[in-house]
């Protein structure tokens, strides 16, 4: 393991209430957890988190669970997809391990995951709305679940839904996806088994793309103008050619996502505009119907916290909100994720839990996705067991009393190499203060990753000065040492997560020919 660390360095530095009367012991010395995730929500886009654009939406039940609770504002997903990082939060585990690379990927028969875990503690257990993983949710430890079929749909979805029988049956439901899910999760918590613990998630499709919103939400926002993120106009000369080129269509102003996808009326009103105009119309009515899916989402976010507050939950429930990824949201003129970038991978991360942490806490330590299954464990009482979990529990984060040993880098790695956005394959370090990337470009054996190869390159931006990531500093004098520093630190986490390439002598080849 020493000798390939060395190897991998060496290339790398080369050029609440009480509870309902009715509920038994054990569900009293156990929490429940209410486990509440979107899909592709942005930090940027829940005004608790003070964004450019919080002064335009507002998002207060969101708002409500960050001030009776905790607000994480360092949470990142290791790999920022939707598939892998559902897996690595079932699992604990990053992509390499779990096995879940792209979408192309599924969880193997018989992995271990956090609803195994507490359904053997006595839970009970239950998943709504999105699934968005490989087999069934009773694979993987939930007793009761009514899912999407792979994206779904947000107007009369059809849903898979478990039976007595085990046998799953395939149900078209009436209404808008969003209201549905949790009609579904109030149902389940009125019915369920009183003398369990539960563990619930409700998984939103929203503010999934093509983000079409309930009906109530038609006209938010439609005489506002959004405002751009400061690096929607970025100039992408400053980045290596191992990514300034590529992610055209990730364009917020371009293909795909362009008004010529926004009906009629606006391709009318866009004859004649200059590309700039043009692609400004495109932000707007691009962000102003990713914002009114996450309307519903708040809402109904605020029906389930009444729901607890109502049947004398409250006081013994982890209630969780977050996204398996973040959303471009027009920085560096980008929509969808899959980049390195912050607003890519930074998660949301809202958690209350009165008995334990502090209305209104912010933490900033470094937290991932492949930590979230240790931490529910955590507060569920249940051992982790086998060592095959990747992450580590911050439950003592939350109380104020972070480890001195904790995290100082996440290391995070998109492996579907220029499918479906042009991204290209990549991996790279997250400090507190920098960011260090090395963009690959090859698909290796990543399952539905293009066979073209991309020019590799180095990145480093230095997040104190320039936090919008615009500014590429790699070949700086100046941050020589840095560079140096950041390389070794990269390296011990490959080796720390499994991570080495070892079996790519193709990337380190290329590793080592890179500057």
């Amino acid at each position: 393991m020493k000798t390939t660390l060395s190897l991998l360095t060496a290339l790398l530095l080369a050029p609440l209430t009480a509870l309902h009367a009715a509920d038994a012991p054990m569900a009293a010395t156990k929490p429940n957890i209410l486990f509440i995730m979107a899909d592709d929500h942005a930090t940027d886009a829940i005004s608790a988190y003070g964004s450019h654009l919080a002064g335009v939406f507002q998002t207060p039940n969101l708002d409500r669970l960050a001030a009776q609770g905790a607000r994480l504002t360092h949470c990142f997903c290791v790999n920022s997809i939707c598939v892998p990082s559902r897996a690595t939060i079932l699992t604990g585990q990053y992509s390499n391990r779990n096995g879940v690379y792209t979408l192309k990927n599924g969880l193997r028969a018989g992995s271990a995951t956090v609803a195994k875990r507490l359904r053997d503690a006595g839970y009970a257990t239950a998943i709504f709305g999105k699934w968005h993983v490989s087999g069934t949710p009773q694979q993987f430890g939930f007793d009761q679940y009514k899912v999407l079929p792979g994206q779904g749909v947000y107007f009369d979805p059809t849903f898979i839904e478990s039976q007595s029988t085990n046998q799953d049956m395939t149900v078209k439901r009436k209404g808008y996806v969003t209201d549905l899910v949790t009609d579904f999760a109030e149902d389940w918590l009125a019915k369920r088994d009183r003398s369990k613990p539960f563990f619930l998630c409700v998984h939103h499709k929203a503010p999934h793309h093509p983000w079409e919103s309930a009906p109530r939400h038609a006209t938010l926002l439609e005489d506002v103008e959004i405002p751009e993120p400061p690096s929607r106009w970025e100039d992408k000369s400053l980045r290596s050619e191992g990514s300034r080129i590529y992610g055209s269509r990730c364009s917020a102003g371009h293909r795909g996502h362009d008004v010529a996808g926004f009906g009629v009326n606006i391709q009318k009103k866009v004859k004649g505009m200059n590309p700039a105009d043009r692609a400004r119309l495109s932000y707007q009515t691009y962000l102003k119907r990713y914002l009114r899916t996450i309307a519903a989402v708040d809402e109904n976010v605020g029906r389930l916290l009444t729901f607890l507050d109502r049947d004398g939950l409250a006081e013994n429930t982890v209630v969780i909100y977050t996204s398996d990824q973040g959303e471009m949201l027009g920085a560096h003129d980008y929509w969808d994720k899959r980049w390195i970038w912050d607003e890519s991978i930074q998660m949301p991360f809202l958690i209350r839990y009165p008995r334990e942490i502090a209305p209104g806490t912010v933490n900033a330590d470094l937290m991932a996705n492949v930590d979230f299954a240790q931490t529910l464990l955590d507060f569920a009482g249940v051992e982790a067991g086998d060592n095959e979990m990747q992450g580590r529990s911050f439950r003592a984060n939350l109380r104020g009393r972070t480890p001195a040993d904790w995290r100082q880098g996440i290391y995070y790695r998109y492996w579907m190499h220029l499918a479906h956005h042009d991204v290209p394959a990549h991996y790279g370090i997250r400090t507190r203060d920098y960011k260090l990337i090395f963009f690959y470009g090859l698909p290796l054996d990543a399952k539905g990753a293009k066979s073209e190869i991309t020019p590799a390159g180095w990145e480093l931006y230095d997040l104190r000065k320039d936090p919008g990531e615009t500014r590429n500093v790699y070949t700086d004098p100046a941050y020589a040492d840095r560079v140096k520093q950041l390389k070794t630190q990269l390296a011990q986490l490959k080796q720390d997560c499994g991570d080495t390439d070892a079996k790519y002598p193709e990337l380190l080849k290329r590793l080592q020919e890179t500057p």
